[in-house]
Parts: C-alpha cells; structure tokens; sequence
C-alpha cells in the first residue's frame, strides 16, 4: 500500500446487551475483525453498556445523546435484549424498538438458508431446496403501538372509533360493567413506507438474480389495509417486467414454505406476517441458533443481529451458538460495500457446519461458544492466497 493510499476505516456502534448477548457478540466481533485484517480495512469500535444491568443499576435505557452519537456510525451491531429482572417490553420497546424507528430501519431482512450438514426438520429437503430471502416491513403494520384497553367508561378520545367498530358488525357494548373490558389495536401502513420495501424487494431479487417475488397479505379479510398493500405491490411490479410475481396469502404461504420451500425467492410481508414467517424460517433453516437478521436504511445507519433472544438461563455457561450473530456480522459487512469478506465469512460459517468437527450444544455437539468462533477464523485464515 502506497503512503498516499488509506485504508478503508468504519465506525461501528456495538451493543452486546443481555443474558447471551455479551458472549456472542465477542466471537461475532473477533470474526470480523478478522476478516478486516484479511481484506486490509479497519474497524473502530464504540462499545455501549445499555440494557438490564444498565437499566438496574442507572434507571436508564437509551438516551437520546447515544442515538445522536450513533447517527455519525456506519452501522450497529447487535447481541440480544431481555432480562427476568425487568418488566418484558421495557428494554425491547425503549431500546430495541427505539433504535429501529429513531434510524428509520424500514426493512428487516431475513436470509433464510439451510448450510450443508445442518439437520432440517423437513423430509427430503436440503440446502437446495431451503435458500431464499425474506423481506419485512419493519416501522408499520400492527406494530405501531396505537390501541387501549378500556374498563367501565369508555374515554371521550376513543368513543368515536369503538362506534365505527360496532358499525362493523363488532359488536361492543358503549355501557360496560365496572369489572368487564375491552381492548384494540390499530393497523397502519402507507403508500410511502409500503412502496419502499416492495421496491426493495425487487431490488433484492434483481441483485441476487433471483426471478420470482412473493406478495404475502391476508386481503380477503383486512380488506382496507392490505388491500392497499396488495395495489402498491401491483404497481411497483410493472417497475421490473422481467422479475415474477404472485400474491398469496399469510395462512397459505405458511403451508408452502413447509411443503414447498424451493419454490420461493424473494417474500416480501407486511410487519406482522413477517415477523411471524421469519420465526418458521429460522427454523427450517436449522434453528435460531443460525438465524441472522438485519434492520435496514438503505440510506441511513443500520442494524444487525441475531433473530434469537437473550436466554437468561444460558448467561456465563458458553454454550450458546454464536452462528447466527457471527452471519450478522457479514451482512453487515456486506452493507458496508465489503462483500468479499462478507462472502468470505459465509464460506468459512459453511465449512464449519459442513465438516461438524466443531458444533455447538443446539445443534448435537458439545463445543464451547468460543470454540465455535476460533474456528471460523481459523477457516477464513486457512483460504488459498489466491482467494484473499
């Protein structure tokens, strides 16, 4: 390298979080600082405390003066939220959540792939048959946190909305008993936000070569809101003539991916059916345990992760599977405009699994957290020169 010449540097935010978080998190990170030395960029690290232990002992979250520092950053990496010591949804919606509306991250995207010698659960399916992509809608839908539970008298605010669902057939009563309750939740999507990870989806398949992008809505029902999802599909299709596609609903696409899952390429799905699809994904795919996500800007900070949880009951017994979470790494190197490291990490993941010396407890094995990280690098360090 000449002295004019500079090395490639990205600024990463990193949240190791709780339960597993903190173990998986190192070997995802030592991967890729591996791969950087190989592929000659650098890595700066700015590491945050923030989740229950932090919560606990401060009684704070996730200020805003750490998102304001992180809007200078390429990209987050992620380990897992949750702690039986806090009330479930405090540290998922005011950290978790909140990073994913604060930077707009409107796709969550799923790589849903089955590596050689990876048991699946599926008869006569291999990793032929199980390779495809889901793309979710990440900021609308049911997830937009509009709704109430309601007691007795109803509030003023929310009476005009309860009589347009009684005049749907739903019947309600405006005069409840002190001890009955009702509750609702409101569904939201746009023509912007929808629009968005449609053609996102399409950008995707044309990307990957991919020939086939699956619509999943349950329009013969909610007839409103995914009715428009279903017209905003149509239109942002006729964008690209030579991609196929089709719309299915969420119940049936459900029964497809376990009879036929090489039938799809790209899915793309509201918030909701998404969140639902990908958990069956991770599955035929092998396990959470292999299960990699990212939360998507395409033109702003992104961030990456495990799809798992924290598992509590696993902290400091290194037996969780860093897999998932080192594959993270490499999508999120893959964003950064690194894809032959991030390529190069996948292969080393798939050598691993493939020869099954070194597994870990989730799928058959005994080998430690640590032992699974040490040898994919020792994979990515053993490629031919010529390959590097």
């Amino acid at each position: 390298m000449s002295n004019t010449e500079r090395k490639k540097s990205y600024n990463l935010a990193l949240i190791p979080g709780d339960g597993i978080g903190p173990e998986i998190i190192r070997e995802g990170r030592r991967v890729v600082e591996a791969a950087s030395r190989l592929f000659n960029f650098e890595i700066n690290w700015t590491e945050y405390p923030f989740g229950a232990e932090h919560y606990l002992k401060t009684g704070e979250l996730l200020p805003d003066s750490a998102l304001r520092e992180m809007e200078e950053m390429e990209a987050i990496y992620f380990g897992a939220i949750g702690d039986p010591q806090v009330k479930p949804g405090i540290l998922e919606k005011e950290i978790l959540l909140k990073i994913r509306f604060y930077f707009d991250q409107y796709i969550n995207l799923r790589p849903i792939r089955l590596y050689p010698g990876v048991p699946c659960p599926l008869k006569d399916k291999g990793p032929e048959e199980i390779n495809f992509y889901v793309v979710r809608e990440n900021t609308e839908d049911f997830y937009i946190g509009i709704g109430g539970r309601f007691r007795g008298k109803i509030h003023q605010d929310h009476l005009e909305l309860l009589r347009r669902l009684y005049e749907a057939k739903i019947q309600v009563d405006f005069h409840l008993k002190e001890e009955e309750e009702i509750a609702y939740q409101l569904g939201l999507i746009s023509q912007k936000g929808t629009q968005r990870v449609i053609k996102y989806a399409f950008e995707l398949a044309r990307k990957k070569n991919l020939k086939r992008v699956t619509s999943v809505d349950k329009a013969n029902v909610l007839t409103n809101i995914y009715g428009l999802w279903r017209d905003i599909f149509e239109e942002v299709s006729r964008q690209y003539p030579d991609i196929e596609t089709e719309f299915t609903f969420v119940d049936a696409l459900n029964m497809w991916l376990v009879k036929k899952p090489e039938w799809f390429k790209v899915v793309v799905a509201p918030n909701m059916f998404g969140d639902i699809i990908t958990d069956l994904g991770a599955m035929i795919q092998g396990g959470l345990g292999i299960a990699a996500g990212g939360n998507i800007n395409p033109e702003g900070v992104s961030m990456f992760e495990p799809i798992h949880g924290s598992a509590p009951k696993y902290k400091g017994k290194s037996i969780a599977n860093p897999t998932a979470t080192i594959l993270a790494g490499a999508m999120m190197l893959d964003s950064l405009g690194e894809g032959e490291a991030a390529g190069a990490i996948e292969e080393a993941v798939g050598q691993v699994l493939s020869e099954g010396k070194v597994r870990s407890t989730d799928l058959g094995g005994n080998s430690s957290t640590e032992e699974v990280g040490e040898e994919v690098v020792k994979k990515l360090w053993s490629r031919p020169p010529s390959s590097r």
